[in-house]
């Protein structure tokens, strides 16, 4: 089995389809072909099927999707070994969330490029539950989770530090200084929501179904900054992360109420199976080393 056969199932599966693939890869369309039937005479089994005009995965595909990825990763690692085992260089792909994007990572990648300047680093935001998929096939190197703790049998997952949630209104909203415990949210009341698979969302509705809370008046957003200026605007409320919001609140642009037992937290993930090349092992540190800072900020809100 080798490393371009590989190649080729995997950007089949991550374009979809042998014609595409083969344009993208620079071979003829036999060629894939060739390199998919290789594979398959190995395994003995087929990798894909058709459904009408789609090209699907087969039981063996899924299994061997994640081999794969991690084989290519290792060849790649590989190939770039650096002369100095202390110099980290090479590629890492990091995956968060939308919120720690913008409020936790910019930091982080500043320390890190500016000491790893050999280290080409590629950012993609997405949702978690897309992101723990992305580490379990190997598409991304290490994630950034904003969510309840929970566990991961493939994933290696360290919880950061504890990120409050709040109710955000927009400024003279009469909720706007109201304690949590005393929080009743009226049904004509517009709700702005995150996009779903975000972990605070699900939160945001069961909180508001525990209250006997039925609305039609709900909107779906896929930006944490646009819900926060629709709130500004007198659109609705919403909830979202502390971090997100507190220059906001400071600066009376938005009024909020802090959120009870809402057990959410930035997380670091990264595949157990993974290999930690130098380039990932500094990251780490550099991350962990900014958390403790994270931690005190907060003590002090």
């Amino acid at each position: 089995m080798e490393i371009r056969h590989l190649k080729t199932f995997k950007t089949i599966v991550e374009i979809g389809g042998y014609t595409r693939a083969a344009d993208y890869l620079g071979y003829a369309q036999s060629t894939v072909t060739s390199h998919i039937q290789a594979i398959e005479q190995e395994i003995r089994k087929p990798l894909f099927y058709r459904l009408g005009k789609k090209m699907l995965l087969t039981e063996a595909g899924k299994h061997l999707l994640p081999y794969a990825a991690e084989m290519i990763e290792l060849y790649e690692k590989a190939r770039h070994i650096p002369e100095n085992d202390q110099e980290p260089s090479g590629n890492l792909t990091i995956g968060a969330s939308e919120s720690l994007t913008v409020y936790r990572l910019p930091a982080i990648l500043h320390e890190f490029t500016s000491q790893y300047p050999q280290v080409t680093v590629t950012l993609k935001s997405s949702t978690c539950w897309q992101l723990r998929d992305e580490l379990k096939q190997g598409k991304i190197d290490i994630a950034f989770l904003l969510d309840k703790e929970r566990k991961e049998d493939d994933l290696q997952i360290e919880s950061l530090v504890a990120e409050p949630m709040v109710f955000v209104f927009p400024k003279g909203h009469p909720s706007g200084e109201t304690a949590f415990d005393d929080l009743a949210f009226s049904a004509n009341e517009t709700f702005l929501y995150t996009e779903h698979g975000c972990s605070y969302r699900d939160f945001f509705e069961e909180y508001l179904q525990k209250q006997g809370v039925i609305t039609d008046h709900t909107m779906e957003f896929w930006s944490v900054e646009a819900i926060k200026q629709c709130v500004m605007c007198g659109l609705g409320v919403s909830l979202l992360p502390l971090i997100t919001t507190r220059t906001d609140i400071s600066e009376g642009k938005l009024q909020g109420t802090m959120v009870r037992d809402a057990l959410f937290s930035t997380q670091m993930a990264y595949h157990k199976n993974k290999w930690l090349s130098p380039a990932m092992t500094a990251f780490l540190e550099i991350v962990r080393r900014q958390a403790k800072e994270w931690a005190q900020e907060l003590a002090e809100v």
